[in-house]
């Protein structure tokens, strides 16, 4: 079930809205300027500098007689409750100096979600009270066969374990919880010794992927089959869906400007942007659908050109610049998995397999001087990986987060949970490192995922979510 509003509001003192008048929505949907509960509602929406809100796109037009410099800022949320939230309206004039109005006027204000709401969004929940889905990655869907039977050369056929026939049939019974990793060994300036990982949310499901910090030291995680995009908050262990349909979604990440992508892995999958503007970016290569290149998309990496990094594992490493238009980079790439930026967006680094890969990122996006960076030696299957305010790289290995000096200097192992397939940074000041953790039967019923958490000395890069 999906809301789309359209709300108008008049007769509002705009010197009472910059001061914190408070506008109110009605069972009518008419905005009154009066104490206001609504429910289910995001802790911030910015306008200007970005949207990092549930609502993408929300348009807001003022209209007006004699102020049509003025345009809307933020809409901030103040507590009264659980499930009620209190806007306040602030504006700020164009040229970005804050004023206020002393004049009285009448204004109308006119509100489109030009997309669609889920009605139970933003509220938050425990694990428990989420459906873990069912959605299929493209290998798992009957309908892959047809699609393939059109690609110019078939790819070889791709499966995840021992192929979705036999995890499906595997026991539901829950598995057997992960054994406790060793405690942490001193890195220095990275972590002290004597620090263990805590377990911050658990949940079913092949679900918990390509993590991202968010807001207000929360976290953005994309869950395979619930086809969902959800927000993560480790100051109350609760999380809240802020994308639905997300056709088995499986990573985000967001560029230094603010938009928000997800690889979609469902059939008929590709790059989708979430925001500022919800759409399919890149879905073919060559000419082709994406699903002709082989394998399943994986993670990405948001750069500041408009352009997204891809790996499909089973394929290889791609770009998409800032038309969608793909084109495939790398040799002996069919492993690549983890894929993160460094700070200056000169280098890109991959994981393949065991070793960690590094290029040159050129003017237009394109790369150059692939070369191996290092030897993962905590764990050999190098997965999602982030960067810190120094530019070291960290790399889940399936055992460990392994952690590099921008040099390529192999500095120590931070020991985890098997099953440990994703890190990054978040909470606030971005001084927890986290990791993404999977065990059970993949894409059986028994399937479970975990975040975990660990303090550091350093935090994490400052400069973009990841």
């Amino acid at each position: 079930m999906f809301l789309i509003v359209t709300a108008v509001v008049s007769g509002v003192d705009q010197e009472d809205a910059v001061n914190g008048g408070i506008l109110e929505s009605t069972t009518m949907m008419t905005w009154r300027r009066q104490e206001a509960r609504l429910q289910r509602v995001p802790r911030a929406l910015t306008f200007n500098g970005g949207f990092h809100g549930l609502i993408d796109p929300l348009t807001v037009l003022w209209t007006q007689q004699k102020f049509d410099t003025w345009t809307p800022l933020t809409i901030r949320q103040s507590a009264l409750g659980r499930g009620s939230a209190r806007w306040h309206n602030r504006l700020q004039r164009s040229n970005a100096e804050s004023v206020r109005i002393r004049t009285m006027s009448k204004c109308r204000v006119v509100c489109a979600l030009l997309m669609s709401l889920p009605l139970a969004a933003g509220a938050q929940s425990p694990a428990s009270s989420f459906d873990r889905g069912s959605s299929k990655q493209a290998w798992q869907d009957p309908g892959l066969p047809a699609v393939l039977a059109k690609c110019k050369s078939p790819p070889k056929k791709f499966a995840i374990g021992a192929g979705d026939a036999a995890s499906t049939q595997a026991s539901a019974a829950a598995p057997p919880e992960p054994p406790v990793p060793a405690a942490s060994t001193p890195i220095p300036g990275v972590i002290a010794g004597d620090q263990h990982w805590k377990v911050v949310w658990q949940w079913e499901g092949n679900n918990v992927d390509g993590p991202i910090s968010d807001q207000n030291g929360t976290l953005l995680v994309a869950n395979n089959d619930a086809s969902n995009v959800m927000r993560f908050d480790p100051a109350t262990g609760l999380a809240s869906v802020v994308y639905t349909d997300t056709n088995t979604g499986g990573a985000v990440s967001r560029s230094k400007s603010g938009s928000l992508f997800l690889a979609a892995r469902g059939l008929h999958g590709g790059i989708v942007q979430l925001e500022p503007q919800r759409k399919m970016f890149a879905s073919q290569f060559r000419g082709e659908p994406i699903e002709c290149a082989g394998g399943v998309l994986n993670d990405l990496a948001a750069d500041n050109r408009g352009g997204v990094y891809v790996t499909i594992t089973g394929a290889g490493l791609f770009y998409a610049d800032a038309k969608g238009a793909m084109a495939q980079y790398g040799d002996q790439m069919t492993a690549a998995n983890g894929i993160i930026l460094s700070k200056d967006e000169k280098t890109l680094y991959v994981t393949n397999g065991a070793v960690l890969m590094a290029f040159d990122v050129q003017g237009d996006g394109s790369l150059t001087n692939q070369r191996e960076f290092g030897k993962l030696r905590g764990g050999q299957g190098g997965d999602g990986s982030s960067i810190d305010s120094q530019g070291r790289v960290y790399v889940a290995t399936g055992k460990s987060v392994d952690v590099f000096s921008p040099k390529g200097e192999f500095l120590g192992s931070i020991p985890g949970p098997d099953g440990l397939h994703g890190t990054a940074f978040g909470g606030p000041g971005k001084k927890t490192l986290y990791g993404i953790v999977f065990y059970g039967t993949w894409g059986g019923p028994s399937a479970r995922n975990r975040i975990i958490a660990i303090p550091t000395l350093t935090e994490g890069y400052a400069g973009r979510a990841k």
